[in-house]
């Protein structure tokens, strides 16, 4: 974890000194001065040399200061935890959602294959697959805001400001869950294990949701985490949707006003949550399976 968020670091160190130019050229503009141009520089530290730069911005990485914004002068640090409540809230809610469509759905799926269920999960996942997140939020906004007023349309403070933008986050990785659940289960289905507890005597049901569920879950658990981190990097197209004051949106906000520090806190920022997500995901591996356990 920490090696990942290191190299990040290091390639976000580069990615904004190398692809856009000289970043003070590029917030002062084409009509600026040079003294201007030079303040900036003095401003954001690129008037050192670059290794200099760079061992000052990896230790800075490793105690979590990324500096200042350029538009407001606030630490990025209180900026983003400012607004990472919220898009935290978002995404626990949208995974949640998922979670409680997927699992039901796929394990039915697999425990009953080419039935009625299975064929109605599919075409879910399959739908949910080919419907953008933003465009599904839109239509649940003039449907449950617009047409019928059960949700507030913009803003945040309440669980029913979430609501709409986590079902919309959460559908599509539904589908995903939904048909790895379907896949894991139907393997660990057809294993020596379970066709032993069922020649021992053991119900279905016993031997389908106890023994065979409990297995099926552990690439269900990676991908979700997965699924998890993208939600938290991934929600500012929807954040715009519903005008919710979150991480995406302020990053956003960063690359429109060309405020450097905060692009290049933000990334850092999300992939270090990513990776301690990950990381986390790991650890309930050992709940879930004794034998990977580290004694």
């Amino acid at each position: 974890m920490i090696l990942t968020v290191l190299l990040i670091s290091t390639i976000v160190f580069v990615v904004i000194r190398v692809i856009p130019g000289d970043p003070a050229l590029v917030i002062a503009g084409i009509d600026a001065s040079q003294s201007d141009i030079d303040a900036i520089r003095v401003k954001l530290g690129t008037d050192r040399p670059i290794l200099v730069q760079y061992t000052t911005w990896i230790w800075n990485v490793i105690r979590f200061d990324f500096g200042r914004s350029m538009i407001s002068g606030q630490p990025v640090i209180l900026l983003i935890l400012e607004r990472f409540p919220l898009t935290f809230s978002l995404a626990l809610l949208g995974i949640v959602i998922s979670i409680v469509i997927a699992i039901p759905l796929g394990v039915v799926s697999a425990v009953k294959r080419w039935s009625i269920w299975d064929y109605g999960g599919m075409i879910f996942s399959q739908i949910g697959m080919a419907l953008p997140s933003f465009w599904l939020g839109i239509l649940l906004l003039l449907l449950f805001s617009v047409k019928f007023k059960i949700f507030p349309l913009f803003g945040s403070g309440t669980v029913m400001h979430l609501i709409l933008p986590a079902i919309s986050l959460g559908i599509a990785r539904a589908a995903v869950l939904l048909r790895l659940t379907r896949a894991s289960m139907a393997e660990e289905l057809s294993k020596e294990y379970v066709i032993a507890a069922r020649s021992k005597g053991l119900t279905e049901r016993r031997v389908n949701y106890k023994h065979a569920l409990k297995n099926a879950l552990l690439p269900v658990i990676t991908i979700g985490g997965i699924q998890f981190g993208y939600m938290l990097g991934g929600a500012i197209i929807i954040e715009q949707v519903f005008s919710l004051p979150g991480l995406g949106r302020l990053f956003l906000f960063g690359v429109y006003q060309r405020d450097f520090p905060l692009i290049q806190g933000g990334v850092v920022f999300v992939a270090f949550v990513f990776s301690l997500i990950n990381f986390m995901v790991d650890m309930l591996y050992s709940v879930l399976n004794p034998k990977i356990r580290v004694t």
